[in-house]
């Protein structure tokens, strides 16, 4: 028994490149679905894919001018997804039309460019590794960016986390109480990008946001207060990170799609028999009543 658990457990992270992929996997499960429980909150839930795509030609043009260089590709990363919230917010106000519906028009024109400028500039090995990743590729350097951008994320959610709070549940309040309530969604909106440009090198801009909405949709099946979807949210995001590379590493299987196949059979498993909302706490609603008449 203690030879199997060896096996499978311990002896995967006698390698550099297992401890360096787990870390950064840990790292990012600490921010992202914090983020994700608080855009589930506000009801912009497929916004965080949006995000994810827009920071890709920003991504790409990184990898243009200086090769698969973590920084440079981050920064890019990080201003064109500003800009695409920015543009997004401008055109809501100029034209009345809903901020997720421009979020949306710029995700699909980035997505778009983003795959034109890397297929123009690389192959098709470049193409794969930006759009899906590879956690276990992973140096030095981009484990300290991955950690530093981590800890400046759930640094500022602690900031701003009572005026977040308010914001999701009373924007009213919050916009009748200060003139200056916007601040709150843009500096959410800044620290989603943050994370996604932190993501895209561990499971790339298709996959990066799946870390951060499938635990944090599993959570809700769990509990109704926001500090425990935010604990549950984080622990699974921490199994299946963890779980997913070591299948990937048994199995001989690819490591982004094993972590957020995990998450979602977390989901699924959620779904079926969640304390709250899932399918067997509807059974259970059903089943208590006709007890009582019988009893």
């Amino acid at each position: 028994m203690l030879d199997l658990l060896n096996t499978w457990f311990i002896s995967p992270f006698e390698y550099g490149f297992m401890r360096r992929a787990v870390v950064g996997g840990l790292a990012l499960s600490l921010a992202a679905p914090t983020l994700g429980v608080f855009l589930v909150l506000r009801g912009m839930s497929l916004i965080g894919d949006a995000m994810a795509h827009a920071i890709l030609p920003g991504v790409a043009l990184g990898f243009l001018l200086a090769g698969f260089s973590l920084p440079v590709m981050s920064i890019g990363g990080v201003l064109f997804g500003l800009m695409v919230a920015l543009l997004a917010g401008a055109v809501s106000k100029m034209g009345g039309q809903r901020e997720d519906a421009a979020m949306a028009s710029f995700f699909i024109i980035s997505l778009a460019g983003g795959v034109m400028l890397i297929s123009i500039g690389g192959s098709s090995v470049d193409l794969t590794h930006v759009l899906f990743g590879s956690i276990l590729a992973i140096n030095s350097t981009a484990l300290l960016l991955i950690a530093g951008i981590s800890t400046l994320i759930v640094l500022t959610l602690a900031v701003v986390f009572r005026a977040l709070v308010v914001e999701c549940l009373d924007p009213l309040f919050l916009r009748g109480q200060s003139r200056r309530s916007g601040w709150v969604h843009s500096v959410f909106l800044g620290l989603l990008v943050l994370n996604l440009t932190a993501g895209f090198q561990t499971l790339g801009t298709l996959m990066a946001v799946g870390l951060m909405m499938l635990p944090a949709t599993s959570a809700r099946f769990w509990s109704k207060r926001l500090e425990g979807l935010i604990g549950i949210a984080i622990v699974l995001a921490m199994v299946a990170s963890t779980g997913g590379l070591l299948l990937s590493f048994h199995l001989d299987i690819p490591s982004g799609p094993s972590i957020i196949l995990l998450a979602g059979f977390g989901y699924l498993f959620s779904a079926l028999f969640g304390r709250y909302h899932s399918l067997a706490a509807k059974l259970r609603r059903k089943t208590t009543p006709l007890a009582v008449e019988q009893g």
